[in-house]
């Protein structure tokens, strides 16, 4: 199997990222990590590694910080913390998860890498950095560990995987759209302008990009429960809404499918 990979690096509003980029076959998968005062957040794929070893070198880092434990956040932290004696932080309830062997779907492994087992401490619901103090905000939804980082210095907002995409067609199956938009909801109470997002990039009005993401997710709920109060069944709801299907829904399995927006949405009503 032929796999494309890239990387490129650039300088956004004072933050140092890296996007890493993977394709084959139609699919195109990207990840971004970011480094700000001496933080790194998140460290992208094992499968990307190599890719973002001279980032790594070259960033002036103390601490790393993780999102969520998904392996494409996930796959370089064996390495900092081996390598260059990083202390990694994260959400306490993966820690023991990501200090084990990894398991999720082959088409991961193939795509992100086999992320390796690495020793986390938990973040705590704030930290510091070298001049800076960070809020850090549980946006469950997308992952049940997910979290944000706030800088409160800088008004900028570090969101994972909160916002991706202003009209999300697909999630995994896990993912849950009334938990997200809870979880936008509770992050556009905190101040902030910028937005970095780990698949997205740099967000300049993040603020107005979440509000948008909100309302879409408002409409997408609306749209769900009114053609279920007229009979339609789930399959005919995601054919009426998302009638494209993407190359990643044959890959997966339908581990990713928009069929799972439908789901979570009428499950909360049951």
């Amino acid at each position: 199997m032929f796999f494309k990979r890239n990387a490129v690096q650039g300088n956004a509003s004072g933050v140092q990222f890296i996007n890493g980029m993977i394709s084959f076959q139609g699919v195109k998968l990207n990840v971004f990590c970011f480094k700000t005062d001496g933080i790194l957040i998140d460290t992208g794929s094992q499968s990307l590694l190599e890719e973002f070893k001279p980032f790594f070198a070259e960033a002036d880092i103390d601490q790393v910080v993780i999102t969520h434990s998904h392996e494409d956040h996930t796959g370089g932290a064996r390495h900092l913390q081996i390598d260059y004696g990083l202390p990694v932080f994260m959400n306490e309830m993966s820690i023991r998860e990501c200090a084990e062997k990894a398991e999720y779907p082959m088409y991961r492994k193939l795509f992100w890498g086999n992320r390796q087992p690495y020793k986390a401490q938990p973040i705590g619901e704030s930290f510091t950095s070298r001049i800076a103090s960070w809020k850090v905000i549980s946006t469950p939804g997308h992952a049940e560990d997910h979290l944000a980082f706030l800088n409160d210095d800088t008004g900028q907002l570090f969101s994972g995987d909160l916002y991706v995409h202003p009209k999300t067609k697909l999630v995994l199956r896990e993912e849950s759209i009334p938990t997200i938009i809870r979880s936008i909801e509770k992050t556009l109470t905190y101040d902030f302008e910028e937005l970095f997002c780990c698949h997205a990039g740099y967000v300049k009005d993040g603020r107005q990009a979440l509000i948008n993401k909100l309302g879409y997710l408002y409409e997408l709920r609306e749209q769900t429960l009114a053609f279920h109060q007229q009979g339609c069944k789930e399959k005919e709801i995601q054919k009426r809404l998302f009638p494209k299907k993407y190359p990643i829904s044959y890959f997966s399995s339908g581990e990713w499918d928009s069929i799972h927006m439908i789901r979570s949405i009428l499950a909360e009503e049951q």
